[in-house]
């Protein structure tokens, strides 16, 4: 469960590393924030809106914007070259 950046171990809470995680598991196709909440739920009835966003967001600060891309209307997705 580690994650590096050219080579920088970068640190990540458990929801960011499951998100990514899954997000690199389906990297040939584009994620609706639904089924990311869905998969990020588990156990947990009771989730923020924007929990989805807050964790993107995280995860671009952490891992550098061009990992993931928003497709307006659809979702999220890992560009191509990073996966």
């Amino acid at each position: 469960m580690r994650v590096t950046v050219k080579g920088v171990p970068k640190t990540l809470t458990p929801q960011e590393y499951r998100l990514l995680s899954y997000m690199m598991h389906h990297s040939d196709r584009v994620i609706s924030q639904q089924e990311l909440a869905e998969h990020l739920q588990g156990d947990y009835e009771e989730r923020e809106s924007n929990a989805v966003e807050v964790l993107v967001g995280r995860l671009r600060r952490k891992l550098g914007g061009g990992l993931i891309e928003t497709r307006r209307g659809f979702g999220y997705a890992i560009i191509n070259g990073h996966s």
